[in-house]
């Protein structure tokens, strides 16, 4: 199997598209040309997981963070970050990293925490706008049908919890053919009238090339009609952090310890208790304190973060919790998740999670 393929199957779940301007998401190492012997899962691709994937004979690391997140001047091994790419270089390791795309899609990081959680109605807390695109199409009434299923298959047609949405218009359209065309209908020099189907499906704006290609290769016409529109809607699906709630309210106490069961740790950094019950949570994996603002305006009991600074616990303003579990601790089960997504779609592929500790804080 070619790197690509596994490149190509990971972008379909979080499109790179998906990932914030200051990111760098992508194969950082290594060329998607190679035959992959196997993957290796983590959180952080530094040095010492590079070497684990060597001895594991996997030569793709699939990583969260980025191991190279600004640019490089000089790559003379005097950091972790250049030790990390000239092993790499070395051993022909591919590295991948998939960063704010993932954590910017509904079943990403965040949704990881949250089905760990046990939490339910769960949906994206801060969706992204201009995302969205729409695509309006004329097409012979006769032929609409298996047009509009192209564009569903392609992936058109997704509104929130709803697929294969459309909203179609009958009329007439008109054309003449002119010399070295090969009209589907009509005579050439003569104006020709069509009953047709105007079709409109929403789409992510990722799959614009997909969608389109799929369209003209169902659509009778030589010459196909049709509109690109960039909408400003914002996609239910898309966007930072998590909301979801608990099948029966917990006391705060309850609800702190049930946070430190589920994720392994033994402290947590928190605002002040309201003595109120916590049923609906939000949640954002790593450094998620711009969303604190989300967070009340979602009505959220709680909010599950990391990397809060001190001044920043002052805006729960005793209306909501906040709790700061750790930038690992809260994205640890991504490993998990991609490790999960990938034998799924590859069930015969060695797809193996680092047993090296990243976190690089440390508590006595």
């Amino acid at each position: 199997m070619k790197i690509a393929e596994i490149v190509s199957f990971l972008e379909s779940f979080a499109h790179p598209s998906l990932q914030e301007s200051y990111d760098n998401s992508g194969l950082i190492t290594g060329d998607s040309r190679w035959e992959c012997s196997g993957i290796m899962c983590c959180l952080d691709s530094i040095e010492e997981v590079i070497k684990e994937a060597v001895e594991k004979n996997c030569n793709l690391v699939v990583a969260h963070h980025p191991i190279i997140f600004r640019g490089l001047k000089k790559i003379n091994g005097k950091n972790y970050v250049e030790k990390s790419i000239i092993t790499a270089i070395k051993n022909d390791i591919a590295i991948y990293a998939i960063h704010t795309n993932l954590d910017n899609v509904v079943n990403g990081v965040s949704g990881k925490m949250a089905k760990m959680l046990g939490l339910s109605n769960i949906s994206v807390l801060s969706p992204q706008k201009e995302h969205l695109k729409k695509l309006c199409v004329f097409v012979p009434t006769e032929n609409a049908i298996e047009v509009r299923n192209a564009i569903f298959e392609a992936g058109g047609g997704y509104i929130g919890n709803y697929s294969e949405c459309s909203f179609n218009t009958e009329g007439t359209g008109t054309y003449k053919a002119e010399q070295g065309s090969d009209p589907y209908k009509g005579i050439i020099g003569r104006q020709h009238q069509e009953n047709e189907h105007k079709i409109e499906i929403i789409f992510p704006g990722f799959l614009e090339n997909k969608i389109v290609s799929a369209m003209k290769a169902i659509h009778p016409y030589e010459e196909v009609a049709y509109d690109i529109l960039s909408l400003s809607n914002a996609h239910q699906k898309i966007g930072a952090g998590i909301i979801g709630e608990f099948a029966e309210a917990l006391n705060e106490n309850d609800f702190l310890n049930r946070v430190k069961l589920v994720f392994g740790i033994k402290i947590i950094r928190h605002s002040e208790f309201r003595n109120a019950p916590i049923k609906k949570v939000a949640i954002c994996g790593g450094a998620g304190s711009f969303l604190i603002s989300n967070s009340l305006l979602s009505g959220a009991d709680a909010f599950i973060t990391a990397d809060i600074k001190y001044h920043e616990f002052f805006d729960a303003e005793e209306k909501i919790l906040i709790a700061d579990i750790g930038h690992y601790e809260s994205e640890q089960y991504t490993i998990d998740m991609l490790q999960e997504i990938l034998e799924l779609k590859f069930p015969t592929f060695a797809v193996l999670k680092t047993k090296v500790m990243t976190n690089p804080v440390h508590y006595f």
